[in-house]
Protein backbone atom coordinates (compact mmCIF):
# COMPACT_ATOMS: atom_id res chain seq x y z
CA UNK A 1 0.00 0.00 0.00
CA UNK A 2 1.45 3.39 -0.73
CA UNK A 3 2.11 6.31 2.11
CA UNK A 4 -0.63 8.52 0.97
CA UNK A 5 -3.09 5.74 0.92
CA UNK A 6 -1.70 4.40 3.93
CA UNK A 7 -2.23 8.00 5.36
CA UNK A 8 -6.02 7.84 3.94
CA UNK A 9 -6.94 4.51 5.65
CA UNK A 10 -5.41 5.12 8.80
CA UNK A 11 -7.41 8.53 9.09
CA UNK A 12 -3.99 10.81 9.82
CA UNK A 13 -4.84 14.52 9.33
CA UNK A 14 -1.29 15.74 8.15
CA UNK A 15 -0.61 19.29 9.28
CA UNK A 16 -0.08 22.75 7.46
CA UNK A 17 3.61 23.21 7.30
CA UNK A 18 4.20 25.95 9.58
CA UNK A 19 6.04 29.02 8.89
CA UNK A 20 10.00 29.06 8.86
CA UNK A 21 11.25 30.64 12.37
CA UNK A 22 14.38 32.32 10.77
CA UNK A 23 16.64 32.49 7.43
CA UNK A 24 16.83 29.02 6.61
CA UNK A 25 14.46 26.53 4.62
CA UNK A 26 12.31 23.33 5.71
CA UNK A 27 13.80 21.12 2.81
CA UNK A 28 17.14 20.93 1.04
CA UNK A 29 17.17 18.27 -1.63
CA UNK A 30 20.74 17.20 -2.52
CA UNK A 31 21.08 14.05 -4.94
CA UNK A 32 18.26 11.49 -4.11
CA UNK A 33 18.48 12.92 -0.05
CA UNK A 34 16.15 14.94 1.24
CA UNK A 35 17.37 17.11 4.59
CA UNK A 36 14.57 18.11 6.55
CA UNK A 37 14.97 20.92 8.63
CA UNK A 38 14.11 20.23 12.84
CA UNK A 39 10.79 20.58 13.79
CA UNK A 40 9.01 20.97 17.55
CA UNK A 41 5.55 20.77 19.34
CA UNK A 42 3.24 23.80 18.56
CA UNK A 43 2.25 24.35 22.48
CA UNK A 44 4.26 21.84 24.35
CA UNK A 45 7.36 23.04 26.57
CA UNK A 46 8.84 21.76 29.55
CA UNK A 47 10.99 19.30 31.07
CA UNK A 48 10.90 15.68 30.73
CA UNK A 49 11.28 13.98 33.54
CA UNK A 50 10.47 16.76 35.58
CA UNK A 51 7.22 19.05 34.79
CA UNK A 52 6.41 16.81 31.50
CA UNK A 53 5.95 13.25 31.44
CA UNK A 54 7.54 10.98 28.82
CA UNK A 55 3.97 9.83 27.82
CA UNK A 56 3.22 13.35 26.75
CA UNK A 57 6.36 14.11 25.02
CA UNK A 58 6.58 10.68 22.95
CA UNK A 59 2.51 12.64 22.30
CA UNK A 60 4.90 15.74 21.05
CA UNK A 61 7.07 13.50 19.42
CA UNK A 62 4.06 11.97 16.94
CA UNK A 63 2.80 15.58 16.18
CA UNK A 64 6.41 16.60 15.35
CA UNK A 65 6.51 13.70 12.92
CA UNK A 66 3.74 14.64 11.55
CA UNK A 67 5.11 17.96 10.70
CA UNK A 68 7.93 16.75 8.92
CA UNK A 69 5.81 14.21 6.98
CA UNK A 70 3.73 17.53 5.85
CA UNK A 71 7.19 19.37 4.71
CA UNK A 72 8.00 16.42 2.61
CA UNK A 73 4.72 16.07 1.26
CA UNK A 74 4.72 19.85 0.47
CA UNK A 75 7.99 19.40 -1.09
CA UNK A 76 7.77 16.10 -2.94
CA UNK A 77 3.95 16.99 -4.23
CA UNK A 78 3.50 13.12 -2.43
CA UNK A 79 4.83 11.16 0.19
CA UNK A 80 4.26 8.18 -2.53
CA UNK A 81 7.35 9.81 -3.86
CA UNK A 82 9.72 8.99 -0.27
CA UNK A 83 11.84 5.56 -0.82
CA UNK A 84 12.54 5.53 2.91
CA UNK A 85 13.40 7.30 5.92
CA UNK A 86 17.10 6.91 6.32
CA UNK A 87 17.74 8.89 9.59
CA UNK A 88 16.21 10.22 12.46
CA UNK A 89 17.69 13.09 15.04
CA UNK A 90 15.62 13.11 18.06
CA UNK A 91 16.80 15.78 20.88
CA UNK A 92 14.57 15.72 24.11
CA UNK A 93 14.73 18.97 26.81
CA UNK A 94 15.04 16.66 29.58
CA UNK A 95 16.07 17.25 33.37
CA UNK A 96 19.85 15.44 33.20
CA UNK A 97 18.69 12.27 35.46
CA UNK A 98 16.39 11.60 32.79
CA UNK A 99 17.49 8.40 30.36
CA UNK A 100 14.48 7.52 28.36
CA UNK A 101 14.82 9.61 25.27
CA UNK A 102 14.26 6.71 22.83
CA UNK A 103 11.38 6.44 24.79
CA UNK A 104 10.05 10.20 23.49
CA UNK A 105 11.30 9.08 20.16
CA UNK A 106 9.35 6.37 19.50
CA UNK A 107 6.49 8.56 19.07
CA UNK A 108 7.67 10.25 15.58
CA UNK A 109 9.59 6.76 14.80
CA UNK A 110 6.46 5.12 15.26
CA UNK A 111 4.26 7.13 13.24
CA UNK A 112 7.06 6.96 10.26
CA UNK A 113 6.38 3.54 10.46
CA UNK A 114 2.53 3.44 10.35
CA UNK A 115 2.67 5.81 7.51
CA UNK A 116 5.87 4.04 5.32
CA UNK A 117 5.64 0.20 6.41
CA UNK A 118 9.44 -0.69 6.05
CA UNK A 119 10.43 2.10 4.30
CA UNK A 120 9.97 4.30 7.39
CA UNK A 121 12.05 2.34 9.74
CA UNK A 122 15.32 4.51 9.91
CA UNK A 123 18.74 4.72 11.51
CA UNK A 124 17.99 6.93 14.80
CA UNK A 125 19.45 9.15 17.74
CA UNK A 126 17.40 9.92 20.72
CA UNK A 127 19.51 12.60 22.81
CA UNK A 128 19.03 14.79 26.00
CA UNK A 129 19.44 18.71 25.96
CA UNK A 130 20.00 21.22 28.61
CA UNK A 131 17.08 22.93 26.77
CA UNK A 132 16.03 23.55 23.30
CA UNK A 133 14.42 26.73 21.58
CA UNK A 134 11.28 27.95 23.61
CA UNK A 135 11.98 25.51 25.93
CA UNK A 136 9.65 22.68 24.10
CA UNK A 137 9.96 19.46 24.79
CA UNK A 138 11.61 18.10 21.75
CA UNK A 139 12.99 18.77 18.36
CA UNK A 140 13.71 16.15 15.84
CA UNK A 141 15.00 16.32 12.32
CA UNK A 142 15.06 13.98 9.40
CA UNK A 143 16.64 12.51 6.45
CA UNK A 144 14.77 11.07 3.92
CA UNK A 145 16.08 9.34 0.30
CA UNK A 146 13.33 10.59 -2.21
CA UNK A 147 12.89 9.28 -5.91
CA UNK A 148 15.00 10.89 -9.09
Amino acid sequence: MSAEARVKELGIEIPAVPGAAGNYVHAVRTGNLLFLSGKGPKCSTGKVGGDVAWEDAYQDAREVGLYLVAVMREYLGSLDKVVRIVKVLGMVNAVPEFGDQPKVINGCSDLLVEIFGEKGRHARSAVGMGSLPGQITVEIELIAEVED
